[in-house]
């Protein structure tokens, strides 16, 4: 499998230029940047949330760990985990546990939190544990739309 079609079409639709990164098959974020021997904190991963309202995508770089009580200072909302049998059916063009971290794709509402403001270049998975994808730091932000940011995680 390669970059997700759901992602693909995304990034074409919002004209934004990237690389695709192959690397050995990994199990989680930091593992993929070690993998495809990009930096860390510039891989950015998502973790879906759920609450009454429904699915929320929080963003984040992999090597941040998200406060669920920062969330709730922030957005007003008591968040939980999703399982991940739950995700199957959202990212269904997606390996298990492989989720873009672009909610738009998806139908999905998003928060991502400020350590991914100022980088210049973003990685993240598109859909494998087999390969990342590059953007640029802006269109990475561009894609993120009018989703609200903030920060709600810390450095692991």
């Amino acid at each position: 499998m390669t970059i997700s079609a759901k992602v693909e079409r995304h990034l074409a639709d919002a004209g934004i230029a990237y690389d695709v990164i192959t690397h050995d098959h990994t199990g989680d974020s930091i593992s993929t940047a070690l993998a495809a021997h990009v930096p860390v904190d510039a891989m950015a991963k998502a973790v879906v949330l759920k609450d009454a309202k429904g699915y929320l995508m929080a963003v984040m770089s992999a090597t941040y760990k998200l406060s669920e009580a920062e969330m709730y200072d922030v957005f007003g909302r008591r968040l939980e985990l999703a399982h991940e049998d739950e995700l199957v059916d959202i990212f269904a063009d997606c390996d298990p546990g492989a989720v873009p971290p672009l909610a738009a794709a998806y139908g999905m509402e998003a928060v991502w939190d400020d350590c991914l403001a100022d980088l210049t270049e973003v990685y993240f998975e598109g859909g494998d544990h087999d390969s990342v994808v590059r953007v640029k730091g802006d269109d990475f932000r561009n894609l993120m739309g009018d989703a609200r940011h903030a920060q709600f995680s810390h450095h692991v």
